[in-house]
């Protein structure tokens, strides 16, 4: 294995010689490393469902979400700023020491903060059962924060590769350790030491890749990180509150562990966009950062309006989601969680809202438009808390996914016509117009076609699924230039870097 330095050059090469397609190619790679969470997510939860029935998946269901919640806030309040810092510096090393000491701060604070708070945390979600729980999943806060860091100076680098192999290794350790433990008799606690360990295992991995200096002198200045991270701190809360509200208050307003169960199945059943999301903004940022400190203005804008067009070509594979959730919920999980679908069917075009707003952000704070981001998310945070408080009494689980689905649509058009206005990355209409064309038959084939058990589901949504890109062909998607690269791709000849103009 090479050292860090020498492949923290190579990747710099890599993205001098072709910026889109290194973040393509590496968007692939990390989305394929977070793409084991599905798999591996979906196992975990169909064995954990079935080891710990509604009321005990519920319980760590929300104590799950609650420290998972503490823990992308860290990473997300100060991963934007990071992406940024390091892709704008010509030595990553202070920036990078900087950065992985400010996560681990703030994880150690927060982790301590939780286990004295765990009761009073415990009592106001009506489940007094959850406050050991809580303190044992404190333990994992600045592990993961650590991880994080590491991960966030490896996109800032360039080195999607590091990064992919990373988040693979969290992913399948985590099965492994879950299952073993909650099968050895641990039941509850065992899931959450097995997740603690996967943080461990991912940051002994992630020193292989790169090596801050965690405990010696840094010359950078952290007031510039500070500085820098100030509106993005915001912007990261807001979207990290209005992503796991709907569970929170579900729980708070309800009192029904098994209901919040059933509604964290649904959410787990969101996962891909998710994981779209978090393999491709950040990449994206890093990318745009980058042909921005080069000067390549239109190079920057083409790939922000691509990036837009991948993202609204998701609702098509939303749809089949949809029609299909009550099928799927119980492919999954079983019958007990056969009203899964509910929320589900809601919840997966939240999943594509949140993903467009991300990628609309990443173009705003790539261009420096970082109070943007506060004043577009921030009022998504009392629209969803109204929202939830008015419908959740009385809809519970329908009204928790309308609310999420309602706020994720407005923050997505929103963030569309910012970008459009401020950086001039235009809407794409005839893709939007597609998409929406496709997504209603596609939703209407999945909703019409019968299918019961976990191997016609599949079947289903993968014919489904193979369908809709050859639909956006034949409908005049793609351009020329696109259109010949897909061909020479099914031909497996390689292809020459095209840069098409504005």
């Amino acid at each position: 294995m090479s050292s860090p330095s020498q492949r923290t050059v190579d990747a710099a090469a890599r993205f001098r010689a072709n910026p889109r397609q290194h973040m393509a190619h590496g968007t692939l790679r990390v989305f394929l490393g977070e793409a084991l969470m599905l798999p591996t997510g979906l196992i975990t939860a169909a064995f954990l469902t079935r080891k710990l029935a509604p009321v005990g998946y519920g319980s760590f269901t929300v104590a799950a979400t609650l420290v998972a919640w503490i823990e992308w806030s860290i990473a997300a309040m100060f991963g934007r700023a990071s992406f940024k810092i390091i892709g704008e510096a010509t030595d990553w090393r202070p920036a990078g020491a900087a950065i992985a000491r400010l996560y681990a701060g703030a994880g150690f604070v927060t982790a301590a903060v939780l286990w004295l708070g765990a009761g009073v945390v415990a009592e106001a979600l009506k489940a007094p059962s959850l406050a050991g729980y809580l303190r044992l999943f404190a333990i994992d806060i600045p592990i993961f924060s650590l991880a994080q860091a590491h991960r966030t100076i490896l996109v800032g680098t360039g080195d999607f590769h590091g990064r992919a192999i990373v988040t693979a290794v969290r992913w399948i350790a985590r099965l492994i350790l879950i299952v073993v433990l909650v099968q050895s008799g641990l039941s509850i606690t065992g899931a959450i030491l097995g997740s603690i360990g996967a943080s461990v295992v991912e940051l002994i991995f992630c020193r292989f890749y790169v090596q801050p200096d965690l405990f010696g002198k840094n010359s950078f200045p952290a007031r510039q990180l500070w500085i820098s991270a100030g509106p993005l701190l915001f912007y990261a809360l807001s979207m990290r509150v209005v992503d796991k509200l709907d569970l929170i208050l579900l729980q708070g307003l309800r009192g029904r562990v098994s209901e919040a169960g059933v509604y964290g199945a649904a959410q787990n059943l969101t996962l891909l966009s998710g994981l779209f999301a978090s393999a491709f903004a950040p990449l994206l940022q890093s990318t745009l950062t980058r042909l921005l400190r080069d000067e390549k203005l239109e190079l920057a804008r083409r790939t922000g309006y691509d990036a837009v067009r991948v993202v609204i070509g998701m609702l098509p594979f939303a749809a089949i989601i949809s029609g299909a959730a009550t099928d799927i919920s119980i492919a999954v999980f079983g019958e007990p969680f056969r009203m899964a679908g509910v929320p589900l069917a809601l919840l997966i075009f939240a999943s594509v809202g949140f993903v467009t707003i991300a990628v609309a952000t990443a173009i705003l704070i790539a261009g420096g438009r970082t109070g943007t981001t506060v004043a577009l998310t921030a009022p998504l945070v009392l629209a969803a808390l109204s929202g939830h408080l008015l419908l959740i009494p009385s809809l519970g689980m329908y009204g928790a996914a309308l609310v999420t689905t309602g706020v994720s649509a407005l923050g997505a058009v929103a963030a569309l016509v910012v970008i459009d206005l401020t950086r001039r990355v235009k809407i794409p209409v005839a893709t939007f117009l597609r998409s929406a064309l496709i997504s209603v038959g596609a939703y209407l084939a999945a909703s019409a076609w019968p299918g019961s058990g976990f191997i016609p589901v599949t079947m289903k949504l993968s014919v489904l699924a193979a369908i809709v890109p050859a639909a956006f062909f034949l409908l005049g998607e793609f351009d020329a230039s696109e259109r010949r690269a897909i061909i020479r791709t099914f031909r497996r000849q390689p292809v020459a870097p095209q840069h098409p103009p504005l």
